[in-house]
């Protein structure tokens, strides 16, 4: 299955996720909550870009010059067909990281990605992403890599490990991947109606198991069954990236930086007993269960990687950001892994309401229009909130996001143009932001209308309830699927009413889309 593949899974392409902790303009973020610099970002590179869906959001939505690789040729193939429709000039490669990795004409980076690979590749092929980003990142670099870990996984190793055993040892080649996995899920199945004494040590592995059965095969092929599949403890992975002249800077996704929101307050009174980063990190993924980490890290070899108190405040002030979902729809929860907490309408409603023309502003000009009592610091604590509940967005300087426009809109009609067949596609570029934005499928229909001439709900629903009738997508309201198809059309009008009320001027104005015609 993996022969030839350095040990990764191949004969299925991996999903069409999008990743903003891949974004410089995200990484940013994090790193001024963390009080941590960060430079200015010229040249990315992302190694195992997938379908390349984040690499092309990110090259196409600012003037970043990106570089990347993926050894699956149909995806590598994928990826660079984006680029070239967005005009981004991104240099998308297919080559392993053995031949990536060395070669010379490539230049240092300011940002290297490396997004659901670390875990899953061979010990060669882990050296070779080492010595890359030891040799490549420049000075005050920023790394970002995601990696599953332990404790979460520990008791899954034994289970996964004979998973992929049965696949190789049991199953035919020729039966097909998808078919393979399914067995080796109905394997473990019978296994587990044993009640093996590992199931009464671990009891909640009942639980992972039957969760794998409601992801994709593509998931799950890429997740377990690899050749290598190596969840790692906090303490282990900061040696070994020490060892590439690393520092850990902070988690990179904004919710995870913020104990108050994820650990009880006896947890966080022992973290604060230790004084040590890398151990403070490991005891929290005990406390959590942490099973997958994204984290960014720092080459510090520029020195010391810590903003000095004015130096904080001032880059927490130069921070842009935009609201990118209707005011109406915001919803001030905050849902972590262990807890639900409401955030106080009468400090968060003013802020909303100071952005909801959809205009990026600093969180300078945000401490003139909405004061808080707290200071900057409680400002863009609640900023550094609704960024990571994706309420908010980091937004780029408008020069920037003047020049990513034109190709962040073509790269957005080439996604379009793909919505006609399939939904897989659920982020597009803006330019405003600098990265990707959710969209599902219907509006993305709405969108290629209107891109095509084609204005009004109306005129849009005329277009896509037709095409979508016929792929037999389902549609409900109220809970219940539709039945006929009267009341199929007259749902996707409804939909277009309310996309060009309350979306489509939003999407206009983060730069998504425009009302020109090509």
């Amino acid at each position: 299955m993996t022969q030839g593949t350095g040990g990764y899974v191949a004969g299925i392409d991996y999903t069409h996720g999008y990743y903003r902790e891949l974004g410089p303009l995200h990484a940013a973020m994090a790193l001024a909550h963390a009080g941590v610099p960060m430079p200015s970002v010229a040249t990315a590179c992302e190694l195992g870009f997938g379908q390349g869906l984040s690499t092309n959001i990110h090259a196409a939505a600012s003037t970043v010059a990106w570089h990347g690789t993926d050894f699956n040729p149909a995806q590598a193939g994928y990826a660079a067909q984006l680029a070239q429709a967005a005009g981004s000039n991104a240099q998308l490669a297919d080559q392993s990281f053995a031949e990536y990795c060395v070669r010379t004409d490539l230049p240092d980076f300011d940002f290297i990605a490396v997004h659901g690979v670390w875990s899953w590749v061979s010990p060669a092929n882990r050296a070779l992403l080492l010595d890359f980003v030891h040799r490549k990142l420049k000075p005050g670099g920023v790394l970002y890599m995601s990696y599953n870990c332990q404790p979460g996984w520990a008791p899954m190793v034994p289970l996964r490990n004979l998973l992929s055993g049965y696949i190789d040892r049991t199953t035919a080649p020729g039966a097909g991947l998808e078919r393979r996995i399914d067995a080796a899920l109905d394997f473990a199945d019978k296994l587990l109606a044993t009640r093996p004494a590992y199931l009464a040590a671990y009891p909640h592995v009942a639980d992972m198991l039957a969760g794998l059965r409601n992801h994709d095969h593509r998931y799950l092929a890429h997740e377990f069954f690899n050749a290598d599949w190596q969840p790692v403890d906090f303490a282990e992975q900061a040696a070994t990236l020490a060892a590439a002249g690393l520092a850990y800077a902070c988690p990179a996704h904004h919710l995870d930086q913020l104990d108050p929101l994820n650990l009880t307050a006896p947890q966080r009174a022992l973290l604060a007993q230790l004084p040590d980063p890398v151990q403070r990190q490991g005891v929290r993924d005990v406390m959590l269960n942490q099973s997958f980490r994204r984290d960014y890290w720092i080459n510090t070899a520029a020195g010391e990687c810590q903003l000095s108190p004015a130096q904080h405040e001032a880059v927490m002030r130069s921070q842009r950001v935009v609201l990118v979902m209707p005011r109406a729809d915001v919803d001030l929860t905050v849902r972590t892994g262990a807890f639900e907490i409401a955030l106080k309408q009468d400090m968060y409603a003013p802020l909303l309401d100071a952005l909801q023309d959809h205009q990026a502003r600093t969180v300078a000009e945000l401490e003139r229009l909405v004061p808080m009592r707290g200071g900057l610091r409680q400002l863009f604590e609640a900023v550094f909130i609704l960024c990571g509940m994706g309420v908010l967005a980091p937004a780029q300087a408008p020069d920037a996001a003047a020049s990513a426009s034109a190709a962040s809109r073509r790269l957005n009609l080439a996604l379009f143009e793909r919505a006609r067949g399939c939904g897989e596609i659920q982020h597009m570029a803006s330019a405003l932001v600098g990265g990707g934005l959710a969209m599902p499928r219907i509006p993305q229909l709405f969108l290629l209308a209107q891109a095509h001439g084609l204005h009004g709900a109306s005129a849009w629903s005329d277009f896509a309830g037709p095409l979508l009738a016929a792929q037999n997508v389902p549609l409900h309201k109220d809970g219940k699927p539709l039945a006929t198809a009267g009341e199929y059309q007259a749902e996707v009008l409804r939909k277009a009413g309310i996309f060009e009320r309350h979306y489509l001027p939003m999407y206009q104005a983060l730069g998504i889309t425009d009302t020109d015609t090509p």
